[in-house]
């Protein structure tokens, strides 16, 4: 907001060339001459974190990194006894939610769908796709 004070602009100049508008440049001045005579107080600097995060985004990476060092391997993730011990190391009680978003912002994801019922029956599961005809005749 120095521009009208040292280049002597007018505060439409000022506005054109921050692309705000004339109303929006005034405040932003007022609220610089009010800090600048310490009339109001700063505006808070940007937090480190992500807006209501658990953790910033490497703290999730290493906290992923020491919970899943057997399913680097090709072991399989639970994510219910993950979340524990996710909120064990943040000291939070965190969701399953908040799990699921942390592995896919990590790379994480679901290789393998879960293609059967665990109730099913795999022997009529695998007869049903052999009784079919291979192509199917136009009438």
């Amino acid at each position: 907001m120095l521009l009208p004070l040292e280049l002597g602009l007018s505060l439409e100049q000022t506005a054109k060339i921050i692309g705000r508008s004339v109303g929006a440049t005034c405040n932003l001045r007022m609220r610089y001459c009010k800090v600048a005579r310490h009339e109001r107080v700063a505006p808070r600097p940007k937090r480190a974190l992500r807006n209501r995060a658990k953790a910033t985004l490497e703290r999730e990476a290493q906290i992923l990194d020491e919970v899943l060092e057997g399913a680097m391997q090709g072991g399989v993730v639970v994510v219910p006894p993950l979340k524990e011990k996710i909120a064990e190391r943040l000291g939070k009680p965190v969701s399953l939610s908040t799990v699921y978003r942390m592995l896919a912002r990590n790379g994480w994801r679901k290789l393998a769908p879960d293609m059967a019922h665990p109730q099913g029956n795999p022997a009529a599961r695998e007869n049903w796709g052999k009784n079919s005809r291979g192509t199917w005749a136009k009438s």
